[in-house]
C-alpha cells in the first residue's frame, strides 16, 4: 500500500535527484588517516608529517593505545587515559616548540613505545626497563623500516631519546622537560585538579636550553600538579593496585612458560587474560579488580608482620620548571622548597588483603 504521505505515485511527480554519495573522507584524528591531529589537552593542531603518519601505522604505535598510562592505578582512579594519548601530546608538544625538527618530533612520538603492559607498574622485574626495550624496538623492524624509507636519522632519535646532548624530551638535570609536562598536566586534568586552561598555561611557557621555563605563577601551578602527582604515587590508589600486580606478574612468569620480554610486549587486556588463564593468579587477579577496597596499605616496612608483602617505589618525580630562566631555588625558593619536602614522603609499604 502506497503511504499517504509518499508522493511518488502522484501524477507529474519528479524524482528528487539523489545525493552525490561519492566516497568522502570522514574525520579522523588519532590513527594516521587525516593529515592533522588537534591534541584535545593543549589543543594544538598538529599537521603530521609522511613518518609520523606511517609510524603512526605500525603495531609498536597501535599498542600504546590499548596500555594505560596510569599503569595499575586505573583501578582505583579515573586516570584512563593511554599512552597513545600522552605520546600524541608529547608530540603535539614538540610541533608546537621545535615545529621544524624532525628527529624530535620522531622521538615524541615514539618515546613510550617500550613501556610494559600498565606502563611503569612492571619496571625492574627480572631487569625489564622500558627505556632499553624502546630503543631496541627504535632499532628494529617496523620502526626501522619506517624511519629508513622516510629518510630519519635513527641515530639523532635515539639521541634525543636518551638526552645526550640534553633534548626537550630528556635531560639529566632534573629539570621539567616535555615528556613530564605533559604528563603532570594531562593527569592534573583527570583528576580534576587542573584549574587553568592548558592553552593558556602554554601561552606563558618556553623552551630555554631544552628546559621548560615560565613565570612564576604558572610555575606555581606546575609545582602544584608535580605535589599532587607524587602524593597519588604514594597513596593508597597507587600503592595497594600496584604491588599486587607485580606479584602476580611474577607468579605469571614462575607458574607459565611467559618469558619476561614476552610479558614486556603485552597489551593490558592480554595481561589481564593471561592472569585469568593462570591458575596461580586467577584468584587474586579477580580480587584487584573487582574488590580493591579489601587492599589495606601501611607506610613504613613491617619486617614482623605475618600477614601481607613489602612493597617500595622505584623513584618520585620532582622535576622543577625554570622560573624567568632561573632555577626555581633562585627565583621562587618557597616553590622549591614544597618539592624539596617531597623527599620526606614514605616510599616502602607493608600491604596486606583485609
Amino acid at each position: 500500500m502506497q503511504s499517504p504521505l509518499d508522493d511518488s505515485a502522484h501524477p507529474g511527480h519528479q524524482a528528487r535527484a539523489p545525493k552525490d554519495t561519492a566516497a568522502r573522507p570522514t574525520p579522523t584524528n588519532v590513527v594516521g588517516l587525516s593529515p592533522t591531529f588537534t591534541d584535545p589537552l593543549w589543543r594544538i593542531p598538529v599537521r603530521l608529517r609522511p613518518v609520523e603518519v606511517a609510524l603512526l601505522r605500525t603495531a609498536p604505535l597501535r599498542r600504546l593505545h590499548f596500555v594505560a598510562h596510569g599503569g595499575a592505578s586505573t583501578l582505583s582512579t579515573l586516570q584512563s587515559y593511554t599512552r597513545l594519548e600522552h605520546s600524541l601530546g608529547v608530540l603535539a608538544l614538540v610541533a608546537h616548540f621545535r615545529p621544524d625538527d624532525a628527529p624530535l618530533r620522531v622521538a615524541a612520538l615514539v618515546h613510550d613505545i617500550g613501556h610494559l603492559p600498565l606502563s611503569h607498574t612492571f619496571e625492574g622485574i627480572e631487569g625489564l626497563d622500558h627505556h632499553a626495550i624502546g630503543l631496541r624496538l627504535l632499532r628494529a623492524d617496523p620502526v626501522r623500516r619506517v624511519l629508513a624509507s622516510h629518510g630519519v636519522c635513527a641515530a639523532a632519535v635515539a639521541a634525543a631519546l636518551a638526552g645526550e646532548p640534553p633534548s626537550p624530551l630528556s635531560n639529566r638535570t632534573g629539570l621539567l622537560h616535555l615528556d613530564h609536562l605533559d604528563s603532570y598536566v594531562r593527569s592534573g586534568r583527570a583528576a580534576g585538579r587542573l584549574k587553568t586552561d592548558p592553552a593558556v598555561m602554554l601561552c606563558r611557557i618556553d623552551l630555554r636550553d631544552s628546559v621548560v621555563s615560565t613565570d612564576r605563577e604558572t610555575a606555581a601551578t606546575l609545582v602544584d600538579l608535580i605535589t599532587a602527582e607524587a602524593r597519588l604515587h604514594t597513596s593508597w590508589d597507587n600503592v595497594g593496585p600496584t604491588s599486587v600486580v607485580r606479584r602476580l606478574a611474577r607468579q605469571l612468569l614462575d607458574a607459565t612458560p611467559l618469558t619476561p620480554e614476552e610479558l614486556a610486549r603485552l597489551t593490558d587486556p592480554q595481561l589481564w587474560s593471561a592472569l585469568d588463564a593462570c591458575a596461580s593468579t586467577r584468584a587474586e587477579s579477580a580480587m584487584v579488580r573487582y574488590e580493591p577496597h579489601r587492599l589495606e596499605v601501611r607506610a613504613g616496612n613491617a619486617p614482623d608482620e605475618q600477614r601481607g608483602w613489602d612493597f617500595s617505589l622505584r623513584k618520585i618525580y620532582r622535576s622543577a620548571p625554570l622560573v624567568a630562566g632561573q632555577r626555581i631555588e633562585a627565583a621562587a625558593p618557597e616553590l622549591a622548597a614544597e618539592l624539596a619536602a617531597l623527599g620526606a614522603l614514605p616510599t616502602t609499604f607493608r600491604v596486606w588483603w583485609s
